[in-house]
Parts: structure tokens; C-alpha cells; sequence
């Protein structure tokens, strides 16, 4: 379940990124719309997604053209890509463009003035009287929303101020009150009975050793004092994780201390086929990391910040003091 749910949560790919003022007063732009929400998968390749500008792996995902690959991403993605890819929001003319902005590689797509006009029209508008039959059923029906419609209609105050759920956030500073119930949380359907019967985050997480950041959980204590015992395989409750005990040390420049990897506390919860090879290439010199590239989403970025500790707390990767020699069960890329 946990690897689902971080797949879940790399599929997303609601990533934080600097855009031009352009841009950022224009969040429903093809650009935009790529940099906070496509870029997570579609940068680096996560999960199979077709990289951006690489025709290579568009081409043959284009065969059936442009509207076969609009319909495929209103429904989602088997390997993990929700519904509009996340972005509950967007109507089939701005997918589209998103879609066309990735596949010429942020090149300008000539179009015709009638995709225009539906790329510029608002989401999902309600089908009129004299609409055809087949326009009026898939209209949405005010009285029952789908459960995406639902989330797009609460999350648009979080939107509006600049933050999307598990967008990056450096600080990752709560939206508002933490631990809120199921149905104020933003991402449940209020309008589902069975919402009500979910157990309370403050409920589930009482007596769970404490962070400063995210929800406020220290999760790797919480494994080691044995407070979680998640099961790490859906359909085996009996099987253990492939835990690797190593820990690599990533020199820096400059008078920060040096960065320490601790494959073990990222094992205890990931299968390595999560990181590797999407994201970090497993040989020496081959992975170049930075600050900025973090910041944008990327290497350790897809994580940390969205859905794991911020890179506010330094010391938690940079705990090593400048030293030119190795310790035992240490390596240097």
C-alpha cells in the first residue's frame, strides 16, 4: 500500500517551479500547467511517462492522434496517472494543449481558432436545452458532482493562493489547521457517506513521535519504535522489506557539511524500483544534484518537500562534517 500511495503520489507530479510573470498570473496556460502538475512525471520519465519533447516516446503513443490521447488522459493511467492528471479543473481543450506543449517540447503549436476557443472556454460547462443528446449526458449534473469535481470545488481557495495538494512546498507549512477530519480535508468527497466513517488524522496519528513539518509526523521514528507496522505488500501481509543498509556520501562545495544518503531509512519504506533508474541512475557520476534542480521538483525534489521532509531542515541531509576519508559502511558516488 505504502508504494502504491508514493506512485500515487509521483504520478501527481504537482511540482513547484518558478514561471515567468506571465505564466504565474496564468495558471490554466499549457506551460504553467506543465511546470506545477506534469512536470513531476513527465521531466524524468517517472512510471513510464512519455518525456517532455521526446518525440521518440510520443510518436508511437500518437498513432491514434491527438483525441485518442486527450480521452486517455480525462480517464487516467493504469501505471498511476489520476484522471486529468489531477488537475480536475482543466477542461479537454486545455489537456489538449498541455498535451501539445509537451509533445513539441514547449515549441509554439499552431492551432485552429476553434481549439482555441475550447481551450480558453471554462471547465466542464453545463450542456443547454437545444444540446445534443450525447453533449447533455456527458455533462456533468450540478446535483451530483463527480468526487474529482469536488476536490477541484474545495481546492480552488488553496489554489487561488498559490498551493496545490502535495504541490512543493519548502517549508511545507500547513495550508491551514493540520489533521482535519476526512471530509475538510480538501481531498475526500464531502458529499460521500462513507467519508464520514473514516477515522480523524488527529484520532489515527495520537501518541506517533512528532516532526515540525508536513503533517507533523516523524514517520521514520514512528517505524523504528515500532508505533506503524505498514505492510509492504498489498497481497502479502507476510512479506518483509528488502532493506539495504548503506549510506552514500555526496560531497559539497562550499562550507555546508556533507550530504549522507541513508539507503536503510529510504528501504524501510521504498522498493528500489521507485528511485531507480526514473530517478536517480544506480552508477557513480552519473546523478548531477543540486539545490536548484531540488527545488524544481526534480532528483531528490520528487519527495522531499511534496510528500516528505523539506528541504528547510538542512541537517537532516547535510550531517556530515567536512572529512576526506571514508567511515565503514560509507561510499562516495
Amino acid at each position: 500500500m505504502k508504494r502504491r500511495l508514493l506512485h500515487f503520489a509521483l504520478a501527481l507530479g504537482l511540482v513547484w517551479a518558478w514561471t515567468t510573470p506571465a505564466a504565474a498570473q496564468d495558471k490554466s496556460s499549457a506551460k504553467a500547467v506543465y511546470e506545477t502538475s506534469c512536470a513531476g512525471c513527465h521531466a524524468s520519465g517517472v512510471l513510464d511517462a512519455p518525456k517532455f519533447g521526446d518525440a521518440a516516446q510520443w510518436g508511437p503513443r500518437a498513432k491514434g492522434g491527438i483525441d485518442a490521447l486527450v480521452k486517455r488522459a480525462v480517464a487516467g493511467s493504469a501505471k498511476g496517472m489520476p484522471p486529468r492528471g489531477g488537475r480536475a479543473d482543466l477542461n479537454d481543450g486545455q489537456l489538449r494543449a498541455v498535451i501539445e506543449y509537451m509533445m513539441a517540447g514547449g515549441a509554439p503549436v499552431a492551432r485552429p481558432a476553434a481549439a482555441a476557443a475550447a481551450a480558453a472556454a471554462p471547465a466542464a460547462p453545463a450542456a443547454s436545452p437545444a444540446a445534443p443528446a450525447a453533449t447533455a449526458a456527458a455533462a456533468p449534473t450540478p446535483t451530483a458532482p463527480p468526487p474529482t469535481q469536488a476536490v477541484a470545488s474545495r481546492a480552488a481557495p488553496a489554489a487561488a493562493g498559490g498551493a496545490e495538494v502535495n504541490a512543493f512546498n519548502r517549508l511545507l507549512k500547513p495550508l491551514g489547521r493540520i489533521h482535519r477530519p476526512a471530509a475538510e480535508s480538501g481531498i475526500h468527497d464531502p458529499g460521500n457517506d462513507m467519508t464520514l466513517q473514516l477515522q480523524s488524522p488527529s484520532v489515527a496519528f495520537d501518541g506517533l513521535p512528532r516532526s515540525a513539518a508536513g503533517n507533523h509526523i516523524d514517520w521514520v521514528k514512528s517505524l523504528d519504535a515500532k508505533a506503524i507496522t505498514p505492510r509492504w505488500d498489498r497481497n502479502d501481509p507476510a512479506a518483509a522489506a528488502v532493506v539495504m543498509d548503506l549510506n552514500i556520501v555526496r560531497e559539497v562545495k562550499g562550507s555546508m557539511p556533507d550530504v549522507v544518503y541513508p539507503h536503510k531509512q529510504h528501504t524501510e519504506w521504498l522498493d528500489c524500483s521507485n528511485c531507480h533508474p526514473a530517478i536517480f541512475v544506480p552508477q557513480k557520476g552519473a546523478n548531477q544534484i543540486s539545490m536548484a534542480s531540488i527545488l524544481l521538483g526534480q532528483k531528490c525534489g520528487v519527495c522531499h518537500g511534496k510528500v516528505a521532509f523539506p528541504v528547510s531542515e538542512c541537517k537532516l541531509c547535510h550531517s556530515r562534517k567536512k572529512s576526506s576519508a571514508t567511515v565503514a559502511g560509507e561510499t562516495k558516488p
